[in-house]
């Protein structure tokens, strides 16, 4: 475990232990002690990304408002351990999710009442999902999210569908038989075989890269073909109408990854929703000049909904 002071905060990388993998995290804590238990917000990626990809920006943001952060990676991907590489398993990630956020209730000066659950893409359906099945979570912040597993399918179009079967169902077969994944690009450019090939989907995985002050190579940008036979199944938005804590959701309207008109019928089933609609693709709210105004409202959304300091109720 290493910490690093910056100006106003200390960043620790450590780890959990999820279902025995450990799993890299760091945490983000404010440089000045509060006299309270301080609320935490654990922050994941969305498919196939690893934390490194821009979540710190938005961590430093939260960070210096004065909240307590977590940012972990999954396993089998970025810097956490596990074999094979670049797995993606919804069950398993929401495991680590749930493991994630047990390691920050246990944080010292966290308030263990007080997490929020923060999650992009498909880490947005992840929070969504665990929000709607029970896991205690004090607010929700679910960035362009996915809600639909057949919408995102359609979304992809019967072309590039078919264009992708064929690695899925080798590795479907290499799983099977307990060999090494067969993978596929996690983002291509349009008619190449990669799971996001959207017109803006390698404009914006380029300047991720380079807003994150990383370079080609640093982390694989594969995945393991055979979640493209599963992905319909996942659809976060069935159990969106059993969440009761408030919830931001935040959609960019011209998302080709994941369709904003599904996302914004799913909010609308959630009691205490709130829903930001910015002008922009799924790529745009990781960088400027979209990012300013993301966070701005997330910010805003947290002062409301999980002050640092719990309100006192006047004694009568």
């Amino acid at each position: 475990m290493t910490t690093d002071e910056h100006s106003g905060f200390t960043r620790t990388e450590t780890s959990f232990v999820s279902d025995g993998v450990r799993c890299a995290a760091t945490v983000f804590r404010p440089a000045v002690s509060a006299a309270v238990p301080l609320p935490a917000i654990v922050m994941a990626h969305g498919f196939g990304s690893p934390r490194a990809m821009r979540l710190y920006a938005y961590a430093e943001r939260f960070v210096e408002a004065g909240y307590v952060v977590c940012v972990f990676d999954y396993r089998y991907f970025g810097d956490s351990e596990g074999e094979p590489r670049q797995l993606l398993e919804v069950d398993a990630q929401l495991a680590d999710w749930r493991n994630a956020v047990d390691f920050a209730r246990s944080l010292d000066g966290v308030d263990e009442n007080r997490i929020v659950g923060w999650g992009t893409s498909f880490a947005g359906g992840h929070v969504l999902t665990l929000a709607g099945n029970g896991v205690r979570f004090t607010a929700v912040i679910a960035q362009v999210p996915h809600i639909d597993g057949i919408a995102a399918v359609r979304a992809t179009g019967f072309r590039q569908a078919l264009r992708l079967a064929p690695a899925a169902i080798t590795d479907s077969v290499r799983a099977a038989l307990g060999r090494s994944p067969h993978y596929v690009d996690s983002v291509g450019l349009p008619g190449t075989r990669a799971v996001m090939v959207s017109p803006d989907a390698m404009k914006g995985r380029d300047r991720l890269v380079l807003e994150s002050g990383l370079t080609d190579g640093d982390y694989p940008e594969t995945v393991a073909a055979r979640i493209l036979l599963k992905i319909w199944r996942y659809s976060p938005g069935r159990t969106m109408s059993a969440i009761d804590c408030p919830t931001l959701v935040q959609i960019a309207s011209e998302d080709s990854v994941t369709p904003a008109s599904v996302a914004q019928r799913a909010a609308a089933k959630v009691r205490k929703a709130k829903v930001r609609t910015y002008s922009g693709g799924h790529f745009d709210p990781y960088v400027e000049p979209l990012f300013s105004s993301v966070i701005g409202d997330q910010l805003a959304f947290l002062a409301d909904n999980v002050p640092l300091k719990l309100r006192t109720v006047p004694s009568i």
